[in-house]
């Protein structure tokens, strides 16, 4: 039919040419004599008065008034910008008359058709981009051969024009762009002229000329690069969310892998738009903050190795991350970094003065060394420092004598240590791939007959072994975290020993264990056993003992024990004498017995807490007399330490002690934190209101942060937190307690960004009584705060597990998202036409509830995104709820955030973080919100589609036409 109709416009073209018809009466004609309904785009109506009109040398006249006459009519097809594939640039009357006829519609081309006329308006304007390109190369060429000549000149700079006119167009680009995506070859024409013009452009003599030809081959090439044109660096120079999140690794996380810190703190420097030194100096600033603060003992020593180990390491792989291969460019923003921070006098004199040296000197050799620095730079800075230093106050030198610079001891020490671990792993592989866990040696042991007894000459030794490294392991965990003892699962399933210990029974911060757990329920007969022995012996016998075995009974003795101590079967004394005997001869005893009354006490009433938490003082305070066992002493420093680590919180709470501080032992940093019998909610407050006037989180507020964390749960913590932020109504601090919200979100991103999407948010978007706190200042802070959350997560969820201090913490206290947002699994054809379908074919939907979950996700993620996985599922309603938001007709401060988080998600993904959580916005929402000012931008829409499907690229073509 189609072809019937091309034949039957060709013959009814050549009548109204033979009776010379007046472009009024052509047009009356070809109405009256075409099949009711036809459309002229489906009868190709330009295309074929274009190839008629120039058949001969110089273009036929009358038909162009048709032509024309067409266009003015608003029959504007596609065909006309394709110039119909005339590339006889001699005929210059021809090509003079298809630049007029550009001229008509080139300075408003929009559709209002269908998605695939959308399609064909952008395929089009590539082809009058390719075609513009080639007549600027052939009189480029023609100047070449021929010489200077007006005319040819005059073509040059007429098909220049329009060139620049087209491309300075952000719509026009933006449509070239999509499809360029469309048909993957095509932008191969446009780069082949490209280069033929460049190469013609020393022939044009006009250097006015020369130069608008450059400008617009620079406006074709960064079609490319749409969505990565970076936005205005911020211009302030302090960043709290790099600072307070340096202070977190630093204070908390100082075994964790390197990549993970790597990417986060790219995550953050992209989405705050950080200048790269000024993002180095606040590292740099973190760290010596951290250095000065840090309590003396193993936290210093922590906070010096992260300062002089670990960050130069994770600038080396900042060098090579986001700069790609123009590391010259990093190390220039690294020496710029150590220029500002040779101006923070004070700041270097202080860190000098706590670690007694040079620190900037040392960190200077140290990143020269991995080639972070030039030598010149290096030396340069190294001197300035050094003049500095020569009017810093200087402790006396008798103090100095007696201070060793910890900086030093770690840089000298660095080599050996790895020797020292190279060592133990090349141990540990000779001995065939086996996991080597210090605990297992002696738990196999049955008794005196056996050869490795026999090899250790006594059970005592056994004993003392099982106990030093049970005590060592217990406090490489507190200090460093339960990433460094935790293996891979081994082939055979089983797991070690004190693995198993130390995920069940341990408590750490952020992990409740329930004390009623079957770990804590082994055979009763063995029970019994120790309850008898405990009872009544006053030594126990080392002989025939499995300590493993003990330890895991320990608690369910102690339950016996504490139950007929409440019952009036035991005494005080003889309570005393059972934990005597427990803490006697081996502590591992007693740190088995603590770990469950801790968890056991976390379950009780204040009024009910009294017994239990006798029993854990008695536990802690050594037992002076005779000791048959070696090191008692050493052995009840450490027990007591890692006791209190364990308690810290559940004593806190009460305001109760664990025992009276002890001279000259060294006190834990960081507990007893909680100001005394203080209501959570009041400490919290005030504790974000002093961090907020600071303007930074030292480690002292990260560790009561996290102890608010651990005792409120994240919902109560996280909900409490943006309240704070919406209390405040000044855009600048605002924009501060974002920052500062972000980093302390970090203690643990996946479980509070869960929160904050998956109930909070939506609480207040949907309920009209909240829709006031949205207003903006905070409305459009809580919105960024938002977009931060969710483009972190994902990015770090889908990179990896948890990490080790995350994983513990406990997960009950999150709602069930499956049960929260149930899949409409039930309906697959709906589900498919959901998926696939645009505003050309529009799905009827009464109401957003009736919308699958799922409908929110392009249709190439039906088979690869796990809609069983939380996060999915919370980003994927958010944006459901967000498109039921923007289509419905109420307008409001609700509305107004959702621009705002629009925004907020499309200012981050043009820093390179592309297609990730945008992909659950549905496609029929685009259309929707291309009617918000702000969010009516090619760009916008070309940030928001997953132009990578063609149902994306669909979309966005009819968006951006319509504009």
């Amino acid at each position: 039919m189609r072809g019937g109709a091309v034949v039957n416009l060709k013959q009814a073209i050549l009548q109204a040419w033979k009776e010379r018809w007046s472009d009024y009466q052509w047009a009356i004609n070809i109405k009256k004599n075409f099949p009711k309904g036809a459309t002229w785009d489906y009868l190709n109506l330009a295309e074929a008065l274009m190839e008629q009109a120039m058949i001969g040398p110089s273009p036929n006249p009358l038909i162009l008034s048709y032509l024309k006459y067409a266009i003015s009519s608003q029959v504007r097809d596609k065909a006309v910008l394709s110039n119909n594939g005339f590339d006889d640039f001699s005929r210059e009357l021809c090509v003079k008359s298809l630049l007029e006829i550009m001229d008509m519609f080139c300075h408003r081309l929009s559709c209002h058709g269908k998605a695939e006329e959308c399609i064909g308006l952008c395929r089009a304007l590539l082809g009058v981009v390719v075609w513009l390109l080639q007549g600027c190369a052939w009189y480029c060429e023609k100047l070449r051969e021929l010489g200077p000549s007006a005319s040819t000149e005059a073509s040059l700079r007429a098909c220049q024009e329009r060139l620049h006119t087209l491309m300075s167009s952000t719509k026009n680009r933006a449509l070239v762009h999509i499809a360029r995506l469309e048909e993957q070859g095509s932008w191969s024409n446009v780069e082949q002229s490209m280069v033929k013009v460049t190469e013609g452009l020393g022939n044009v003599p006009n250097q006015t000329m020369r130069t608008k030809l450059e400008e617009s081959l620079s406006l074709v090439k960064g079609i490319t690069q749409m969505l990565s044109v970076p936005c205005d660096p911020q211009s302030h120079a302090s960043f709290p969310s790099v600072h307070a999140f340096i202070m977190l690794e630093g204070t908390m996380n100082l075994t964790g892998e390197t990549q993970p810190l790597v990417e986060q703190l790219m995550m953050i420097k992209r989405m705050q738009r950080i200048p790269a030194p000024l993002f180095v100096l606040e590292i740099w600033k973190a760290c010596f903050t951290g250095l000065i603060e840090s309590p003396e003992g193993t936290e210093e020593l922590k906070w010096t190795a992260f300062t002089f180990l670990k960050i130069p390491q994770v600038l080396l792989r900042l060098k090579k991350y986001p700069y790609g291969d123009k590391g010259q460019d990093f190390m220039e923003d690294v020496n710029i970094a150590f220029q500002y921070l040779l101006k923070l006098t004070p700041l270097l004199d202080k860190a000098d003065q706590r670690c007694n040296c040079d620190c900037l000197g040392m960190l200077l050799q140290e990143c020269n060394k991995l080639g972070l620095l030039s030598d010149s730079n290096t030396t340069c800075l190294t001197s300035k420092r050094t003049e500095d230093r020569e009017f810093a106050p200087r402790l006396k030198t008798a103090e100095n004598a007696n201070i060793q610079p910890n900086p030093g001891l770690i840089l000298r020490a660095e080599p050996t240590t790895v020797r020292c671990i190279l060592g133990v792993l090349q141990f540990l592989v000779s001995k065939k791939g086996k996991s080597c866990h210090i605990t297992e040696f002696p738990k196999h042991i049955s008794g005196e007959g056996c050869e490795l007894i026999q090899e250790w000459h006594s059970a005592s030794v056994r004993a003392l072994l099982f106990d030093i490294s049970f005590l060592m392991l217990c406090h490489v965990v507190q200090t460093y975290g339960s990433e460094v003892i935790l293996s891979d699962p081994s082939p055979s399933g089983e797991t070690p020993f004190f693995e198993t210990w130390l995920q069940t029974c341990m408590p750490e911060e952020g992990k409740t264990l329930n004390p009623d757990h079957p770990c804590f329920r082994p055979e009763p007969g063995k029970v019994e056993s120790l309850v008898t022995l405990l009872n009544n012996s006053s030594e126990m016998k080392l002989v025939q003992v499995k300590w493993h075995e003990i330890c895991l009974s320990t608690p369910a003795a102690i339950l016996e024990v504490l139950n007929a101590w409440e019952n009036g079967v035991l005494s005080v004394e003889a309570v005393q004498k059972i934990t005597d005997n427990i803490k006697g001869k081996v502590c591992s005893m007693a740190i088995c017995a603590v770990a469950w009354l801790v968890a056991h006490v976390r379950m009780l009433g204040r009024d009910e807490r009294e017994k239990p938490q006798t029993m854990i003082r008695q536990l802690v305070t050594p037992l002076y007399g005779e000791n048959t066992l070696q090191f008692y002493n050493e052995r009840v420093i450490i027990m007591s330490s890692i006791m209190e680590h364990m308690c810290a919180d559940v004593f806190q709470q009460t305001a109760a002690t664990l025992r009276p501080p002890v001279e000259g032992q060294e006190p834990i940093p960081y507990r007893n934190l909680l100001p005394a019998k203080d209501p959570i909610h009041v400490a919290l407050s005030k504790q974000f209101q002093t961090v907020l006037r600071k303007g930074w989180v030292d480690s002292r507020a990260l560790h009561l942060f996290e102890s608010l964390l651990n005792m409120g749960g994240v919902f109560w913590f996280t909900n409490n937190l943006v309240k704070e932020l919406l209390k405040e109504t000044r855009q600048e601090w605002a924009n501060r307690v974002v920052e500062l919200l972000y980093s302390i979100f970090c203690l643990d991103t996946q479980q509070i960004t869960l929160t904050l999407l998956g109930t909070i948010l939506p609480d207040l978007l949907t309920d009209s009584a909240h829709w006031h706190s949205l207003a903006d200042p905070p409305g459009k802070a809580l919105a960024k705060l938002c977009v931060w959350c969710a483009l972190s997560s994902y990015s770090s969820h889908h990179k990896g597990p948890f990490s080790a201090r995350q994983r513990k913490r406990q997960r009950e206290d999150i709602e069930d998202y499956n049960s929260l947002f149930p899949l409409d699994d039930t309906q697959p054809s709906k589900l498919m036409r959901l998926l696939s379908s645009n505003e050309d074919e529009p799905v009827a939907l009464s109401s957003p509830g009736d919308r699958s979950m799922s409908s929110s996700l392009s249709a190439s993620q039906l088979h690869t995104v796990n809609m069983r996985d939380p996060l999915n599922r919370v980003l994927a309603n958010l944006f459901l709820l967000i498109s039921s938001i923007v289509g419905s007709k109420m307008a409001g401060p609700h509305t107004q955030f959702v621009q705002s988080f629009m925004e907020e998600c499309v200012e981050c993904l043009e820093q390179g973080s592309r297609g990730n959580i945008l992909q659950f916005m549905p496609f029929t929402m685009v259309s929707e919100l291309v009617k918000l000012p702000a969010l009516a931008k090619p760009r916008v829409v070309l940030a928001i589609t997953d132009l990578t499907l063609p149902l994306g690229r669909r979309v966005a073509a009819k968006a951006i036409s319509a504009l």
